[in-house]
């Protein structure tokens, strides 16, 4: 950036650069100029030594007076001389002169033709580069935005899932409202996974105690129970543990709190003759059925030992799935007689059909026996007919002589 009269330009600016060539030029042109000059001055003052001369030669010539005239003709021809010589050299400074002068501005001529033609250039180049830029530029710009609105949208989702997680919060904090959530997600998985008339959600035991869902399995094994509550509150306590001492008591907390419920489960909804040997644990989070089993391995062989299955959404639903399997087979063994059954009546139904397209097709061949001779009648009528029609033209054939029966008489 320059600064002229308080006016700010721009060294890329292209007319700031025209302007810049074009005074260079005309510097380079006055710097010619003035080598000129210098150069007649040192011509002139080569001159001057001769001059003086020439005037001291004068000087004698007024001393000597009238006795050296017949000197000034001679002396008359040489200054002719030197007046010649000197005019041949300010003619030859001059050519040499306007030689250089001439050289000058066709090499200025040519620098100036091609500045304009690199000014051009670099102009054609800047406005691509420019067109190429705004191009891109506008490019970003699009993506940037779409970018942005998609930023925007992330944002909103993050914001409801944040408002969800924390009316997720607000459910768990609660007993109940927990205890309900659990029922749904189970309620959910099995809805999925069996037929509707295969379960019963809350069923009342023969002990008075309502299992959160009975599933109705054949025997053996028999009815099995799963029940949806889980401890919330313990497993925050062990995760949110900020010291050794609390983490201390947290795991204590825990292991009693999962122990219990275990032992709950077996009490309550184990009952021989009435339900399977075993009760389902279902545990509605990922999260705490795999510390469950990552660092109380003890509890996960206690509760095995007590019959009782602990199992995730995930691993209930692969479970669901082995019970459906089961109750399939069931289904089937049940359905068994009535299927052989159903396949005597059919093989008897076979049979019966074999025998009567066996008759249709004796039918069939008396039928066609019968066409056959229908068709030996029709011809013997043409016959005849054709034989009756020539009757007093031609003469009948031997053979056909043979077979003329006497009027009076009928065929047999």
């Amino acid at each position: 950036m320059i600064e002229i009269a308080g006016t700010r330009y721009s060294l890329e600016d292209p007319m700031v650069m025209a302007a810049l060539i074009g005074a260079g030029v005309v510097l380079l042109i006055l710097v010619l100029l003035f080598l000129a000059l210098r150069a007649a001055n040192r011509s002139a003052r080569m001159a001057e030594p001769l001059a003086r001369q020439l005037a001291y030669l004068g000087q004698h010539v007024q001393q000597l007076g009238q006795g050296q005239e017949q000197l000034r003709g001679g002396l008359q021809h040489v200054s002719d001389t030197q007046a010649n010589a000197q005019v041949q050299v300010i003619q030859t400074v001059e050519a040499r002169l306007s030689a250089v002068q001439q050289q000058m501005n066709d090499r200025l001529a040519d620098n100036a033709m091609k500045s304009a033609r690199a000014l051009a250039e670099m102009q054609e180049r800047m406005k691509e580069t420019l067109h190429g830029t705004s191009k891109q530029t506008a490019t970003s710009l699009t993506q940037l935005q779409e970018r942005l609105a998609a930023i925007d949208k992330a944002q909103d989702n993050i914001t409801k899932l944040s408002g969800d997680v924390l009316s997720l919060q607000d459910i768990l904090s609660n007993k109940q409202t927990r205890g309900a959530f659990g029922e749904i997600q189970l309620n959910d998985i099995v809805s999925k996974a069996l037929p509707s008339d295969s379960y019963v959600l809350q069923a009342t035991l023969s002990n008075g105690r309502r299992a959160d869902c009975l599933i109705r399995l054949p025997n053996p094994p028999g009815p099995i129970v799963i029940d949806s509550k889980f401890p919330l509150e313990a497993y925050e306590a062990l995760v949110g543990a900020g010291n050794d001492m609390e983490l201390k008591a947290a795991v204590q907390m825990f292991r009693s709190t999962v122990r219990k419920h275990i032992t709950d489960i077996s009490t309550k909804y184990i009952l021989d003759g009435e339900t399977a040997d075993g009760a389902l644990m279902f545990l509605p989070s990922e999260a705490v059925y795999a510390e469950l089993h990552a660092k109380f391995p003890e509890l996960v062989q206690e509760s095995f030992s007590k019959r009782v299955w602990i199992v995730s959404p995930t691993t209930c639903m692969a479970t669901l799935n082995t019970m459906r399997a089961i109750l399939k087979d069931a289904r089937m063994r049940e359905q068994a007689g009535a299927i052989r059954k159903e396949l005597g009546l059919l093989h008897k139904d076979v049979e019966r059909l074999g025998d009567r397209v066996a008759n249709l097709d004796r039918h069939f061949g008396q039928a066609a026996k019968d066409i056959s001779e229908i068709k030996i009648s029709a011809e013997k009528a043409g016959r005849r007919a054709q034989r009756l029609d020539n009757f007093d033209f031609e003469e009948l054939a031997p053979e056909d002589r043979a077979n003329v029966v006497p009027l009076g008489k009928s065929e047999g």
